[in-house]
């Protein structure tokens, strides 16, 4: 099966001044993807500062989005641990509060071989009914998954695709010509969503989407459609934004561009801090705004 197709917004967690989730802000951002084209949601992951978050606010806020949702577009919670009895009890947490789908995040810190990884993805993955989409993001966790050992997983009933965002399109290739075209493949890199579609990606987990959700869904529909020129076209006119979005460590750009549009989503949870004045300065003149 495939979660989705297009543009699945790897979506902030609003807070309010005392850092609390503000549902409330959340909901009308769920209203904007909703009437903007977006094609999943994806909550609590990183972009959701879910390592500052404890399980049962996760939960919570899954659930939350669940509801509202409604049935409306598929909701992937970020579930994903570096250990891997928290990995499953969170996952069963999210999967109780409504989430369509799970994103599994490698180990972090306490970095396990390609042996672990199958171990502890399995582990997982026996423990709920939901699919699973992995999560390979080396620069944040210092490791990688190797095709091979993606192989091995694929063979996982309910572990069906991939979050890719180690920015490697031969990486890419490799898995595509070894474990095949029915695992699924999403860009985790708004920079390269267009050329990993090229190598058979389904779409992206974006970042800007939480700022212009349809054009990132227009851009893959575009590809999608066999547009590829004006596909490619947006992709690069977009490379300024992306830029200036990850100067510093995502979320602290993201949420500080939204507040700049008027988005309201608060603060940073620390140990993520403000975006610094160059930054801010950078964004108001990529976003035009003074």
């Amino acid at each position: 099966m495939t979660l989705f197709t297009g543009s699945g917004v790897a979506i902030v967690t609003p807070f309010k001044e005392n850092f609390d989730v503000d549902y409330a802000k959340l909901q009308q951002l769920l209203d904007f993807h909703l009437q903007k084209g977006t094609d999943a949601i994806i909550i609590v992951g990183t972009t959701g500062e879910a390592s500052t978050m404890t399980n049962e606010e996760q939960a919570e806020t899954v659930k939350f989005t669940a509801d509202y949702i409604n049935g409306r577009l598929p909701v992937i919670a970020g579930a994903g641990s570096n250990d891997t009895r928290h990995g499953v009890e969170l996952s069963k947490m999210c999967e109780d509060a409504g989430a369509d789908g799970l994103l599994q995040v490698t180990p972090y810190y306490n970095k396990t071989s390609q042996r672990g990884l199958i171990e502890h993805f399995k582990r997982i993955a026996e423990s709920v009914n939901v699919p699973m989409l992995l999560y390979n993001v080396p620069g944040r966790t210092g490791m990688g998954i190797d095709p091979k050992t993606l192989l091995e997983l694929s063979k996982i009933d309910n572990i069906i695709g991939m979050k890719d965002a180690t920015g490697d399109l031969s990486y890419a290739a490799k898995v595509r010509n070894l474990v095949g075209y029915d695992f699924d493949i999403y860009s985790g890199n708004d920079d390269v969503t267009i050329p990993l579609m090229s190598l058979g990606a389904k779409g992206v987990i974006s970042v800007i989407a939480n700022i212009f959700p349809q054009k990132i869904h227009n851009m893959t529909k575009l590809f999608l459609d066999g547009e590829i020129e004006k596909a490619a076209k947006l992709q690069t006119d977009l490379k300024e934004l992306n830029d200036a979005l990850f100067v510093e460590p995502n979320p602290i750009p993201v949420k500080a561009a939204m507040n700049l549009l008027g988005y309201e989503v608060g603060g940073l949870r620390l140990p993520l801090f403000e975006a610094s004045e160059d930054t801010k300065d950078n964004l108001k003149k990529v976003l035009g705004v003074k």
